[in-house]
Formats: C-alpha cells, sequence, structure tokens
C-alpha cells in the first residue's frame, strides 16, 4: 500500500525567465505533518500552490492520493493561503456558510466549537477583525474541512505571542491522525514541535531534508538553531 499522501519528483516551476522551484523533490507520508521551511523568496508558496492545484508546474510530477493535482485532489485537501479571500461583506458566519455550501466534507459543526475555542462571534464582520483574528477565522475554515492533506502557508504570519499559541492548539487539538499536513513557515522555534518531518528549501531547491528528531539528536540543536545554521547566509 502507497505510504505517502503527496509525492513530488524533480518539480520545476518558471515565471518567464526567473525559475522559481528547480526540481523540488518531496514526500509527505500518511499521518504526519512536515515543515516546509526557508526563506522568503525561496518557493515555498509556490510549490503550495501547485500541491493545491492553483499553479500547474513547467515540469516534473506531483501525485497528491494516487491522483494528479485537479478536481479528484482538491476534494481532498484543505488549503490555507497566505492571502485573504473572503468577500468583504461577509460576516463570520457567511463564511461558514459558503464553506458548508461549496465542500462536502466541510463540518459546521466543528467549525462553531473552533469560532468558540477562536473566542470569534459568528456576527462579526470580516472587514472589523484584526490580522489575529482573521488568522484564526481562515485556520478555522481549513480545519473544518475533513481533508487528506492540510496544506497551511505561514499560519503564524503576522500575529502575536498569544494568538500563536492559540492557533497552534487548534492546529493540534484538531488534527486527525489518519491526515497530514505541510506547513510553511519563518518562524520556527514557535512551531517546530508540530513537525516529524521538515524539508529546507533555498532558491526553489530542497537543501536538506528528513525526521525533525533524528535531525535534533544527530546535530544536537533544535530544527530552530539548524534553520539558523542552513539559512545563514541566506
Amino acid at each position: 500500500m502507497e505510504d505517502f499522501i503527496l509525492k513530488a519528483s524533480n518539480i520545476e516551476k518558471s515565471y518567464f525567465s526567473k525559475r522559481a522551484l528547480n526540481g523540488i523533490n518531496l514526500e509527505v507520508k500518511k499521518g504526519k505533518i512536515v515543515g516546509l521551511l526557508g526563506p522568503n523568496g525561496s518557493g515555498k508558496t509556490t510549490f503550495l500552490k501547485i500541491a493545491a492545484g492553483i499553479l500547474r508546474q513547467s515540469s516534473g510530477e506531483i501525485v497528491i492520493g494516487g491522483h494528479k493535482p485537479g478536481i479528484q485532489t482538491k476534494a481532498i485537501v484543505s488549503y490555507l493561503p497566505d492571502k485573504d479571500y473572503l468577500f468583504k461583506w461577509m460576516k463570520i458566519k457567511d463564511a461558514i456558510e459558503f464553506f458548508n455550501s461549496f465542500y462536502k466534507d466541510f463540518d459546521k459543526d466543528k467549525a462553531m466549537e473552533l469560532l468558540e475555542f477562536m473566542n470569534l462571534d459568528a456576527n462579526s464582520k470580516i472587514t472589523s477583525l484584526s490580522k489575529g483574528m482573521t488568522e484564526k477565522l481562515y485556520l478555522t475554515l481549513t480545519l473544518s474541512r475533513k481533508a487528506k492533506l492540510y496544506i497551511l502557508d505561514e499560519p503564524l504570519g503576522g500575529v502575536d505571542p498569544t494568538t500563536r499559541e492559540k492557533i497552534l492548539d487548534a492546529i493540534l487539538n484538531n488534527y486527525s491522525e489518519d491526515s497530514s499536513m505541510i506547513i510553511t513557515t519563518h518562524l520556527v522555534n514557535d512551531i517546530e514541535r508540530l513537525f516529524d518531518d521538515v524539508a529546507f528549501i533555498s532558491k526553489g531547491e530542497i537543501v536538506l531534508s528528513g525526521n525533525a528528531e533524528e535531525f535534533r539528536n544527530e546535530k544536537g540543536m533544535s530544527i530552530d538553531e539548524l534553520y539558523r545554521e542552513v539559512f545563514k547566509d541566506a
């Protein structure tokens, strides 16, 4: 039986003359959380968009749940982008209804529980939310789907430490053992305890990858310290 939910082989992506990804090879095992780590502009978001079926690679192959990115994979992938995408006129409850009608696997009861956990009022207008509240709403929507693969692009970006802890708790408490997750971040210290495996990406290439605990034991340092070592010249 295939042990991987995602397998990327020699993925390349070019924008005109600029190469954003250069031969990416990455495997995400079923039931594992993978940290895709790298500085801004390293290619993290480009890879996630390809995995989510939003962008198409220039060459190489990516398979998710036995399928190439498309209708079948969008049904099993829940993607948290790094950009706002909800309509400005919406209230939080409108966003919940929007997801509930759009995704067959959306669990409205779970979404309402997460709203309460996140201290979010369903009647609040989206335009009135702070950066941290907005991040918590998007994470609520993403985690409320019964997906096989969750893709979180910078879920801690631009939020205060208290909100970060709330978001990390939400991920841990609502993560299912039979699903997998890819998380990109440059705030490695805050989130490294979640990672089973890590992959370091620089200038569109995976420069180091492996099991997080093995790296800690072999290198004698935290993943955050290893990140700083790998990217000290970046």
